[in-house]
C-alpha cells in the first residue's frame, strides 16, 4: 500500500515533536532515571504504538495494522538485545547514570537517522530486484544460528576500529565535562568520553540494525510500515533499558528465543513465493509465543538457582 508525502510529513514531525517534548520538557533538568519511571514511560511508549496500530486498523484495514504489530514486536524483541551491549559500554566508559538518558537520546536521534536510510534502500533493492528477499532470508537464517551458540556478547569498545581512527584525529579527554561532547582545552579542540559514548551506541545499533531491518522485510515490503515500527521500537528502547538493565541477565532463555526468532523469521523470508508462505498473522503468534515462553523459562530457572543458593 502507497501512503502519501504528507503522511511520511506528519508521522516524522510528530516523531520530532515527540522528541523535543522529552528533552525539552520530561527530561529537561539531568537527573538518574529511576525503575518507577522507566516503568511509566514502556507503558507510555508500547500504548501509543498500539495507538497507531489501532489508527492503521481504522483508516487501512486489519492486514497493514497485524503487520506494523508482528514487525513493531519483532523490533522491540531484538531490540531487547542491544540492552546487553549498552550494559558493557556504559560501564567501560564508566558513564555516571545522571547523563546516561542524554547519551540514549542523542544515540536514538542517529539511530533512526540511520535506520531511514538502510530502510530505503532495503526498500528500493527489493523493489528492483525480487531475489533480494532470499539473500536476506538466508543472512537472518545464518545471524540466528550465530546467536545461538556465541558464547559472549563481551565488547570492547577500545578494540572498535571507529573508536581508534576518531583518536587519531581527535583527542580525548580522560574526564568527563558534564553534558559537553566538545570542550577548548589551551585553544585545542578536544573529544569528551560522552561522545565517544554516544559514537559507540550509534555504531552498536547500526550493527544491530542490520540484522533487525532485513528481519522487518519479512512481514512486510511497505516502507512505511517497516519505518513506523521501527521507529516506536527505538524510541521505547530507553525507557526499557533502565527498566531492565539491573535484571537484563535474569533472562537466561532471552538469547536463544531471539536467535530462534531470526531463523524463523528468515525461513519466512525463504518461503515467501512458493505455496508454504507463512502467513503474517500465524508469525505474530510464533515470535509472541517464543517470546512468551522464554521470560516464563528464564523466570523459572531464576527461583530455581534462588532457591539453590539459598
Amino acid at each position: 500500500m502507497e501512503h502519501s508525502l504528507a503522511m511520511w510529513a506528519g508521522f516524522i514531525t510528530a516523531v520530532l515533536v515527540m522528541l523535543a517534548v522529552d528533552l525539552g520538557v520530561f527530561n529537561r533538568k539531568l537527573h538518574a532515571v529511576s525503575f518507577k519511571e522507566s516503568l511509566v514511560w514502556s507503558i507510555i511508549w508500547v500504548a501509543v504504538s498500539m495507538g497507531f496500530a489501532g489508527a492503521l486498523y481504522v483508516h487501512e484495514g486489519a492486514k497493514p495494522a497485524t503487520e506494523f504489530i508482528t514487525g513493531y514486536l519483532i523490533e522491540k524483541s531484538l531490540s531487547a538485545d542491544n540492552i546487553f551491549v549498552f550494559v558493557m559500554i556504559f560501564s567501560y566508559f564508566s558513564v555516571p547514570p545522571l547523563y546516561q538518558h542524554r547519551v540514549l537520546f542523542w544515540g536514538i536521534i542517529g539511530a533512526l537517522v540511520l535506520r531511514g536510510i538502510m530502510i530505503a534502500m532495503g526498500a528500493a533493492l527489493l523493489a528492483a530486484f525480487s531475489w533480494v528477499i532470499y539473500l536476506f532470508g538466508g543472512f537472518l537464517i545464518l545471524t540466528g544460528l550465530k546467536m545461538a551458540f556465541a558464547k559472549t556478547d563481551d565488547v570492547d569498545p577500545a578494540k572498535s576500529p571507529i573508536m581508534r581512527l576518531f583518536r587519531k584525529f581527535m583527542p580525548v579527554t580522560a574526564e568527563f565535562h558534564g553534558t559537553k561532547f566538545f570542550v577548548n582545552i589551551d585553544g585545542k579542540r578536544w573529544a569528551t568520553p560522552l561522545f565517544l559514548v554516544i559514537v559507540t551506541v550509534g555504531t552498536t545499533d547500526f550493527l544491530f540494525a542490520l540484522d533487525s531491518i532485513p528481519a522487518i522485510f519479512a512481514v512486510t515490503l511497505d516502507p512505511f510500515i517497516v519505518f513506523t515500527a521501527n521507529v516506536f521500537a527505538v524510541l521505547g528502547l530507553r525507557s526499557m533499558y533502565f527498566m531492565l538493565a539491573g535484571v537484563v541477565e535474569k533472562f537466561h532463555y532471552l538469547k536463544v528465543a531471539l536467535s530462534a526468532i531470526l531463523v524463523f523469521v528468515g525461513i519466512k523470508m525463504c518461503l515467501i513465493h512458493t505455496p508454504y508462505k507463512i502467513e503474517t498473522s500465524h508469525s505474530l503468534m510464533v515470535v509472541g509465543a517464543t517470546l512468551v515462553l522464554a521470560i516464563i523459562a528464564s523466570i523459572i530457572r531464576d527461583k530455581r538457582m534462588t532457591k539453590k543458593e539459598a
